[in-house]
């Protein structure tokens, strides 16, 4: 007797999977490995869910339709990768059911196969789009995965542990605690996940979006950015500035802070950190409606905190 098990073409159809447990019930070997790579999408879908509760909520485009949208991605794509042989889950557990035999576990732990997403259409969902700054700054949206660095920034710790010492040296010229400009960086790059690159790959070191206007005569790469324009929020291409290491995005920051005229108010307000992101937002720094509250909300996050407080133990320069 052949038994017609059923594949669920999206994570909802709960039905499948209760027919599924009943097939299994019966014992037909078809059924108990379907049954059993569905347990392995659930196993799966708990890994991602974990994964992105310890990921930094940075995205200028952060929200709760976003979050909506990726839970059901998430969801979709457990069940995507547990039909392509997934993680060695499934085989153990129909092992132990099968003929009431208890399976050995493997002494080592299967490879992960290379896996390929479900569609180009949900891809973007994974990405973290990010708004630029009008005059002078702006980033593209991440093209790359939540997991690249291009610029060498394995994590948001390691991300801050780089750039510590050059926010100190720019926040004492300033006088903004350097918190601000870790959190604008932090911001502008996604803690470095989307620092500008050459078109061979090498990074721009643009850690602030600073576009390359008519007076820059260093290097330049041209890149698409997003932008709110009249309250819409459009595609345009654009010039950044390229520099030959963080030290000198720093530097050129202070640079152009310092020496534009349209940033007094902000310099004014330097010994309030809030004050100054608002003061820099009305200067015209950024496009987005809410680039001060998001550089504010990232300053008291718990990602930065964390990261703050795994240098305070490490650094010899201690953070007071």
């Amino acid at each position: 007797m052949t038994v017609g098990t059923v594949k669920p073409p999206i994570y909802s159809d709960f039905s499948g999977l209760t027919r599924l447990k009943a097939q299994a019930a019966a014992e037909h070997p078809e059924a108990l490995q379907q049954a059993a790579r569905q347990f392995e999408a659930l196993f799966i879908q708990m890994m991602l869910k974990s994964m992105r509760t310890a990921t930094p909520g940075d995205s200028l485009m952060g929200s709760d339709q976003e979050d909506m949208y990726r839970d059901l991605y998430d969801k979709q794509m457990s069940l995507h990768l547990s039909e392509q042989n997934g993680l060695g889950l499934a085989d153990i557990i129909v092992r132990q059911l099968s003929q009431g035999q208890t399976a050995t576990p493997p002494t080592t732990s299967p490879p992960i196969p290379s896996l390929t997403l479900p569609s180009a259409e949900l891809q973007p969902l994974f990405r973290s789009p990010r708004l630029a700054p009008q005059q002078p700054a702006s980033v593209e949206p991440v093209a790359s995965s939540p997991t690249s660095s291009p610029a060498g920034f394995s994590s948001p710790s390691d991300f801050v542990r780089q750039v510590w010492p050059h926010a100190q040296r720019a926040g004492r010229e300033l006088g903004v605690d350097p918190r601000v400009l870790v959190a604008q960086t932090a911001l502008e790059t996604g803690w470095g996940r989307a620092v500008i690159q050459h078109g061979d790959g090498r990074s721009a070191n643009n850690l602030f979006g600073i576009k390359a206007d008519a007076g820059w005569d260093g290097e330049r790469v041209a890149r698409q950015t997003m932008e709110f324009r009249a309250g819409v929020m459009v595609r345009e291409r654009a010039e950044f500035r390229a520099y030959e290491s963080i030290a000198a995005s720093f530097d050129d920051y202070v640079s152009f802070i310092k020496s534009n005229p349209r940033y007094e108010e902000a310099l004014a307000a330097s010994q309030n950190g809030a004050q100054w992101s608002r003061e820099l937002q009305r200067a015209g720094y950024a496009t987005d409606p809410d680039y001060a509250r998001k550089i504010n909300g990232i300053m008291h996050g718990a990602a930065l905190g964390e990261a703050l407080g795994d240098l305070k133990l490490a650094d010899a320069d201690p953070i007071r």
